[in-house]
């Protein structure tokens, strides 16, 4: 089981990395190599979704064989994958949506969980329990960066992390906007690339990324509104 950290040391490693890679694992066995590949690039942190059966397995070997790649669980929808990525060894815990008995559990079990919003009426949900960074998805589909920033300018104190859509094209504006802790996105280790054991590739996807990442901080100090 996973000794949590505070969600602060959280947002303090998902501010420093910027670019979360988003992950899709068939294979339990491309997870070790997948993580040191990210690694390698710089990347050292990641989500790994629970939309593949063996989703657990793999953060588990991520967990426990690369131990520095500072590793979440996403697509959470219930208090029991909650509990599996909890004892897979998550550090912290994103989902879609706004599920409320899945985000009582790991506020009862001090779970770090970043629940996931699209309106005004969710933002306000989660303030009720307490919440303030959210995950903001389907980001592009949902009306991009400018509704994001009509939706967020009446609650000050709420920060997010864009995810769905986000690539290697229009992240660095979405991390110009000062609210914005972390973009996640899934181009630089797409599941067939994962699939095809393509790492040397995505070792370079996530150099890249983290080089726009970078740019992106840089962008931020300068010009974010």
């Amino acid at each position: 089981m996973a000794d949590f950290p505070s969600f602060g040391d959280v947002l303090a490693r998902l501010r420093a990395v910027r670019i979360v890679p988003v992950i899709t694992i068939d294979d339990p066995d491309d997870a070790v190599p997948l993580a040191r590949a990210l690694m390698d690039g710089g990347l050292g942190c990641a989500e790994i979704t629970f939309r593949t059966p063996r989703a657990p397995e793999a953060l588990c070997r991520i967990a426990t064989e690369v131990p520095e790649m500072f590793v979440g669980a996403g697509t959470v929808l219930t208090p029991e994958q909650a509990k599996r990525a909890r004892d897979a060894g998550a550090r912290f815990i994103v989902a879609q949506g706004f599920g409320p008995r899945m985000i009582e559990y790991c506020l009862e079990n001090d779970v770090p969980v970043f629940p996931g919003i699209a309106t005004p009426t969710e933002v306000e949900a989660a303030l009720e329990k307490g919440l303030t960074t959210l995950k903001f998805f389907p980001a592009e589909q949902s009306g991009g960066l400018e509704y994001l920033k009509a939706i967020a300018a009446p609650y000050v104190d709420v920060s997010f992390m864009p995810t769905g859509g986000i690539n290697a094209e229009n992240v660095v504006k979405y991390l110009a906007y000062k609210r914005i802790v972390a973009c996640g996105g899934s181009w630089m280790a797409p599941a067939d690339w994962i699939a095809a054991k393509q790492f040397a590739r995505i070792r370079d996807a996530a150099a890249r990324a983290t080089e726009i990442a970078r740019g992106g901080v840089a962008v931020a100090a300068g010009v974010a509104k």
